[in-house]
């Protein structure tokens, strides 16, 4: 069964499993601990395993999977960062007669194959997308965590565009940073950009933006000098490629339905220039390298900096050849 995020609470008591899968990891983890919140497992009952460990601790997993608990209460099993490759046995699992336990799997963005049809199509299974939240859902967020609760009076215009435009790649990550605003004004009761951009990541919200908006826009140097600044402060290379992924379907989404989200005016003319110079087709393509740019970053053994530079050198002076197109 598809689902929506407000199905997990009425429906998680309901099913045998429930996966959990996309872009937004944050979100991801967030919606794992509502399920376990709304079933009320406690710890003694849980177990977490990753997917690399499915075949080596099978028999163990299920097991504890189809026995009840020795303490009362409801059980849970949560298998990470799951496949394709790991359907026939969360299939053998979820589709167990004998489950004692609601199994919740995590992934990341799964493309449609036979894990999402598997939870998509099963009976007592269901399976929730998490992507990136969209200007608008940030905006509700932001409203949300910086509210009257907890002792926000106002929110500027500035303020709220500057976050809009900067937070939506992680759900996790947007509500640390809320969090850490709402105690940053605490004295004063009054967001402004200031406050913003002073409780931003140590990787600085003008490098980032330089970074973003000059690559689409096919400004190389600045991109690369912005990039720079960010590995140097210490940004994730992960992180960066969900930035970039959050970047490129608002761009995808100015191109194609004319949406223009609010934007800073320091940023609003690269972008402006991307919507120009973009066409929808090349914006699904660098979607689809991104996810897989994010998996090799996952990947043991390989060097995420080195991939992250070459990726963002190769766009930049893509970008710089589309807009050369548009000037002919």
């Amino acid at each position: 069964m598809k689902w929506k995020e407000a199905d997990i609470k009425q429906g998680i008591s309901k099913i045998n499993a429930l996966l959990l899968y996309g872009p937004d990891a944050g979100l991801v983890d967030e919606l794992c601990d509502k399920a376990l919140e709304f079933l009320s497992v406690e710890k003694d009952n849980l177990l977490a395993v990753d997917s690399d460990e499915l075949r080596e601790k099978q028999d163990a997993i299920f097991a504890e999977s189809c026995s009840p608990s020795m303490f009362g209460g409801n059980k849970a099993v949560i298998i990470s960062d799951a496949g394709d490759s790991d359907t026939k046995i969360i299939s053998d699992l979820v589709n167990s007669g004998s489950l004692c336990a609601t199994v919740i799997v995590t992934a990341g963005d799964l493309r449609v194959g036979s894990l999402r049809k598997l939870f998509e199509d099963g009976k007592n299974i269901a399976c929730v997308p998490c992507y990136t939240d969209d200007a608008k859902m940030i905006e509700a967020l932001v409203h949300k965590e910086l509210s009257a609760d907890a002792g926000i009076i106002q929110i500027t215009p500035d303020a709220m565009a500057y976050m809009t435009s900067h937070f939506g790649s992680d759900r996790g990550i947007t509500r640390g940073f809320l969090q850490k605003i709402a105690l940053y004004v605490s004295d004063k009761h009054i967001v402004e950009l200031e406050d913003v951009e002073k409780c931003l990541p140590d990787t600085s919200a003008s490098s980032a933006d330089d970074y973003m908006y000059s690559l689409t826009a096919g400004h190389t140097n600045q991109t690369m000098i912005a990039l720079d600044r960010l590995i140097y402060a210490g940004a994730d290379a992960n992180m960066l490629v969900r930035m970039l992924y959050l970047h490129f379907n608002r761009l995808l989404t100015a191109v194609v339905d004319g949406q223009v989200p609010k934007l800073f005016w320091k940023v609003a003319d690269k972008f402006n220039k991307a919507i120009k110079i973009w066409p929808a087709e090349e914006i699904v393509t660098v979607l689809s390298k991104l996810n897989d740019l994010e998996k090799l970053c996952r990947t043991k053994g390989m060097q995420p900096e080195i991939l992250i530079r070459d990726f963002s050198l190769k766009l930049a002076l893509h970008a710089g050849k589309l807009y050369m197109k548009t000037r002919k």
